[in-house]
């Protein structure tokens, strides 16, 4: 199976070995590594929970717009929180971006995440 790169501009580069996501061959599945609210030029943006999960959720929009897809396409998230009392702020900001049709989720508390991120969010999207 082949598998293509997917980049976008509007998305933090990578800050690690790794890709901001893969397409399967024909782009069937697009797998978007974990978003944590970086701006473009690589800084952390936003303190509390709710402002960097906006930041991821953009971060997020570019890279499916990048695969040619958009939140609709979304079948799996998995969220990390470093703090399972963000819960809450994560998931009303979250769900604006999920109004229909949810995917299917996992959250998770986790005890770090890079660059001291509140939260980060990967996604599994199909075409």
């Amino acid at each position: 199976m082949k598998k293509q790169v997917i980049r976008s501009p509007l998305a933090p580069d990578p800050i690690g070995p790794y890709s901001q996501a893969i397409a399967t061959e024909g782009k069937r599945l697009v797998f978007l590594s974990g978003q944590i609210a970086l701006g473009p030029d690589g800084t952390l943006v936003g303190e509390d929970a709710a402002t960097q999960t906006q930041v991821v959720m953009e971060n997020i929009r570019a890279v499916l717009s990048a695969a040619g897809l958009d939140f609709d396409a979304v079948v799996k998230t998995t969220i990390f929180l470093v703090d399972m009392d963000d819960f809450a702020a994560v998931n009303q900001v979250y769900g604006r971006h999920f109004a229909e049709r949810p995917p299917a989720r996992s959250t998770v508390e986790v005890s770090r995440l890079p660059k001291g991120a509140r939260v980060e969010i990967e996604v599994v999207a199909s075409s």
